[in-house]
């Protein structure tokens, strides 16, 4: 787990940090300096003897920097805080990374995560989060990458954040995966950075993984965007990067959008490749293939797999595909396709930034959709992006929506649950991994909520299973949540979160119209609602302002339309 260092002691304008490290630590630390005038500088001592300095020139944004410390023991980390700032320093072992993750050493105030205790989703050590990238079991496990911006809780200069997992929900932290290139690393100006990708496992004998990203340079000539390589051998850090495709396909009228590429094998053993797009009428999702056992070189564009123009004018992200009833290479096995929608607008409800999931059959070069549905009904689970691992294919989104995102709002945001992917009556379903049960610490109430009384939820981490004895039986249930009117309704026109912040604006309606569930599980937490209905046939995720738990919950039915109420509270 990431612990961090008791705070530095200042004498004067001197910052000392003492941290006990083990022999051969590696220290990564962003420093900037206070002026350009004058260096940036952090010294470490041992014993009153300096071992090492991290130094830097920029006054405009942070400089990474790194040391190894050779001997184990008290180590002393100094700064004179009116030449130098610190945004991020942390330590580990390269011998034992992957067991035990960094320790993070300081964050400042721009970058510190929220205080959310006994929270249970995943968010970042420090600094912004956005998309997953690379989500895939490697060796015996999860590996999370997500779009991180370390010395901010804005959105900034992208790098890759890196986590691992025995189970879907205890992350270690590890090292900060990639960096933006040296023509942006100096500049927080937002104009791009190693934006969303994806990562396969190496060929043969060769260990390790092989990612793929898009590097995102605003205004460049001829292409804002191209997609690039790298290979990382220890599953830690990664190795320089290499350019796969340099140019959108020529003659389809593509705007600049051209990113997120997602690889993977398909049905004829090729190394595949997605790519989100759009055109002048909607978003497209092209496709790729290579016939490189290691997908370094050889991509050759194959077409458009999908297109979808219903909303407008809006660019196909983050897009994946997995084969959902059956192995990758029998004809018989449907796939689901799933993509974002940004800048989507649904004009029945006001919901923005759709994400969508066809499910269909796929034969490596063409795509053949069966039915379409909405992958979320509260639009919080955007830029989703799924693996086949050994027990069918799991996925997970970013917890929020670039909707909300404004100048006035914080905005430190975190990942769903990650979810399984089940073909079943027709429909797609995306219910919670089957780990998340061993959430629950303690059953609170089985009774009072289903008599309406108003139940306590203590720090807000909970769940709530309601079983209906018919299938869309009405009932309201109604939050206390201390920033806005919150709840959750069954009734003739579907399902719904109903959400009002107080802003002065009509609010989107977050609802599965004419769904009728039976069984509804609710995953509150400082942050976020989750909604599982029937097994996650419709699923509904909603980002809540601020991290304020949601304070008591009550349930209004006529009599008998409640079967049963249960209600856990639930951690880590």
């Amino acid at each position: 787990m990431t612990s961090h260092a008791s705070p530095p002691v200042l004498v004067g304008s001197l910052k000392t940090l003492n941290a006990d490290l083990p022999a051969g630590a590696i220290i990564h630390a962003w420093l900037k300096a206070a002026e350009a005038e004058t260096p940036a500088e952090m010294t470490a001592s041992r014993d009153g003897k300096v071992i090492g300095r991290f130094t830097a020139r920029n006054a405009e944004e942070f400089e990474h920097g790194t040391l190894v410390v050779e001997d184990g023991g008290e180590t002393v980390l100094a700064y004179d805080a009116t030449t130098t700032t610190l945004s991020v320093v942390y330590a580990f072992s390269e011998a034992d990374v992957l067991e035990q993750g960094i320790r993070v050493l300081l964050s400042g105030e721009a970058n510190a995560p929220p205080a959310a205790p006994g929270s249970y989703h995943f968010r970042p050590p420090f600094g912004w989060m956005n998309d997953p990238n690379g989500f895939g079991r490697f060796g015996d496990q999860v590996h999370l990458f997500y779009q991180h911006y370390p010395h901010s809780l804005r959105w900034n200069t992208m790098h890759w954040g890196h986590a691992i997992s025995d189970d879907f929900l205890h992350w270690r932290h590890l090292p900060v995966f990639l960096f933006p290139s040296a023509e942006l690393s100096t500049r927080a100006d937002g104009r791009g950075g190693a934006f969303s990708g994806s990562a396969i496992r190496r060929s043969g004998e060769a260990p390790g993984i092989r990612v793929f990203f898009t590097e995102q340079v605003k205004d460049r000539e001829p292409e804002e965007q191209i997609q690039l390589t790298a290979v990382s051998d220890d599953l830690v850090t990664a190795g320089p990067a290499e350019l796969v495709l340099a140019e959108r396909p020529a003659g389809l009228d593509l705007t600049l959008d051209f990113r997120d590429p997602y690889v993977f094998e398909g049905p004829d053993g090729r190394w595949k490749m997605l790519v989100g797009s759009r055109d002048h009428a909607g978003g497209v999702v092209l496709l790729y293939e290579t016939a490189d056992p290691d997908a370094a070189a050889g991509w050759t564009y194959l077409g458009i797999l999908h297109r979808e123009d219903r909303f407008g004018m809006t660019a196909a992200e983050c897009p994946c595909i997995v084969p959902l009833d059956g192995a990758a290479d029998d004809p018989r096995t449907r796939w689901a396709l799933i993509f974002g929608l940004l800048t989507s607008r649904d004009p029945a409800t006001g919901r923005r930034n759709l994400t969508l999931a066809t499910v269909g059959r796929f034969d490596g070069r063409n795509f053949d959709k069966e039915f379409e549905q909405e992958l979320d009904f509260g639009t919080d689970a955007y830029a989703f992006q799924a693996f086949v691992d050994h027990g069918g294919p799991v996925g997970i989104a970013w917890l929020a929506n670039w909707t909300d995102i404004s100048k006035r709002t914080d905005f430190p945001t975190a990942m769903t649950l990650p979810r399984r992917l089940l073909l079943e009556d027709g429909t797609l379903r995306t219910p919670p991994v089957a780990s998340a049960e061993s959430l629950r610490r303690q059953l609170i109430d089985d009774h009072r909520l289903f008599s309406g009384e108003t139940v306590d939820l203590g720090n807000g981490a909970v769940e709530i299973v309601i079983d209906l004895p018919a299938p869309g039986a009405a009932f309201d249930l109604e939050f206390d949540h201390p920033e806005v009117e919150l709840g959750l309704r069954v009734d003739e026109q579907g399902l719904s979160i109903l959400y009002d912040a107080p802003e002065g604006k009509f609010p989107p309606r977050y609802i599965a119209a004419g769904a009728r569930p039976s069984t509804l599980r609710i995953f509150l937490d400082m942050g976020s609602i989750e909604i599982f209905a029937d097994n996650g046939r419709w699923t509904g995720t909603k980002r809540l302002p601020g991290f304020e738990s949601i304070r008591s919950a009550r349930l209004i039915a006529r009599h008998g339309n409640v079967a049963a109420a249960r209600l856990w509270q639930v951690a880590l």
